[in-house]
């Protein structure tokens, strides 16, 4: 009587906790969005060379914003490098960015008159 539960006990059990917990990672898996960042920036960002994109071109300025990948979308490639825009954002851009690190953007402004 003591092992009353025995191998089916057991079998429950083991279906719970191997089978169960599955479901419970599966929420998100493969839906966020992560770009990855250099070691070290671009030398040509860091020597202050712009990017020219959709006919402009564009300066690094010597700061960054912090936002999330979910928060920004790739619009193109420059020499290698992905160039983002915030999700919100609308045409003519404000900003555009490059990351070089984990939640860090540094962001570029259009400057025409060069």
């Amino acid at each position: 009587m003591k092992n009353k539960f025995g191998i089916a006990g057991v079998m429950l059990v083991s279906a719970v906790l191997f089978g169960g917990c599955s479901s419970l990672n599966s929420g998100n898996d493969g839906q966020i969005q992560s770009y990855p960042f250099p070691v070290i920036e671009a030398a040509w960002i860091r020597n202050g060379d712009p990017v020219e994109y959709d006919g402009s071109k564009w300066y690094p300025v010597n700061d960054y914003e912090v936002l999330q990948d979910s928060e920004v979308y790739q619009i193109t490639e420059y020499k290698g490098v992905q160039v983002f825009v915030e999700k919100i954002a609308v045409k003519p851009y404000p900003r555009i960015y490059t990351k070089f690190d984990k939640n860090k953007f540094r962001y570029f402004e259009r400057r025409d008159n060069d």
